[in-house]
């Protein structure tokens, strides 16, 4: 493992390290308005949200590495204490990433990435018509982190008005559908993420149940050379184990007997073998499945 220390290397070297490793990062679209009126779009991804009461969110539109200058976004936001944070996605990324151009003072980047402004509702910047969804924002608080090149200056927004478009809400109508959102996150360099597809999986959160944790797993299940970490993991997020019943009549099933069968004489082998079919059944989501599977090592073997 290489170590690096920020004290010993260039601010664009570190920078370039934070970018690769600190990732995916979600972009701030961020559309501002200056005292006089004129408009700014830009995108920044040292963002996030940070509290829901009241709806807090950041972002920092940090000083140039290269020439330590400011920009137009964080001196718009400077005079006017307001924004709107625009949420991009796969269908307006490129769109999106056109308007990080830097152009001169007072060019409109919603005329040269082609975007529709729309009139907010209680702020005086626009919102971008073709984004997933936008909040309207007042800056509670800008808080500069050094003056050098690469220093944050935190923005701090409340938001206090959500606009989403109907289309990216699931069947519930009340949750958004990360599918339909098609978001996109910033990685290192040109690299970006396209959240749909195989990057999406559900986890189930702990907050939900008291699971048993790793520590309390058996033995041979802990100490697999099969079971990776987070598989583990999975199976110290239950709460409640099969039956010593449930898992002998798993054993009972036939294609489970066929493989105690096929490796009876060898009995790590057949471990193995478990451990490799409660990988897959955690794969699938069939947690008390890969759990029968497992606990059976714990039953009596014949023959």
């Amino acid at each position: 493992m290489k170590t690096f220390d920020p004290k010993e290397i260039s601010t664009g070297e570190f920078h370039s390290l934070m970018l690769g490793t600190i990732a995916p990062r979600p972009i701030a679209f961020a559309s501002t308005v200056d005292k006089e009126g004129n408009v700014n779009l830009s995108p920044f991804s040292f963002f996030n949200c940070f509290g829901s009461n009241p709806p807090v969110l950041i972002f920092s539109p940090a000083r140039r590495v290269r020439d330590n200058t400011g920009k137009h976004t964080l001196e718009n936001v400077l005079e006017t204490g307001e924004v709107v944070i625009n949420i991009g996605n796969y269908a307006i990324v490129e769109q999106m990433s056109l308007a990080s151009t830097e152009y001169d003072k007072g060019v409109n980047e919603f005329i040269k990435a082609g975007f529709t402004p729309v009139p907010s509702t209680k702020v005086k910047p626009p919102r971008v018509a073709e984004a997933p969804a936008a909040f309207e924002c007042k800056v509670l608080e800008v808080k500069p982190i050094g003056d050098q090149g690469g220093a944050a200056n935190l923005v701090i927004c409340e938001a206090i008005l959500l606009h989403v478009r109907d289309e990216v809400f699931g069947t519930d109508g009340k949750t958004i559908d990360p599918v339909k959102l098609d978001a996109v996150a910033r990685l290192g360099g040109d690299w970006y993420l396209r959240a749909t597809g195989d990057c999406l999986f559900e986890l189930p959160k702990p907050v939900r149940n008291k699971g048993i944790g790793i520590d309390q797993l058996p033995a041979h299940i802990r100490n697999s050379t099969v079971l990776t970490g987070n598989n583990l993991a999975r199976l110290g997020n239950t709460e409640a184990l099969p039956t010593e019943a449930e898992v002998q009549e798993y054993a009972r099933e036939p294609m489970f007997r066929y493989l105690l069968q096929t490796h009876q004489q060898n009995p790590a082998e057949r471990e193995r073998q478990i451990h490799l079919l409660a990988q897959r059944l955690l794969a699938e989501g069939q947690v008390q499945e890969a759990w029968k599977a497992l606990l059976t090592l714990s039953l009596p073997q014949k023959g």
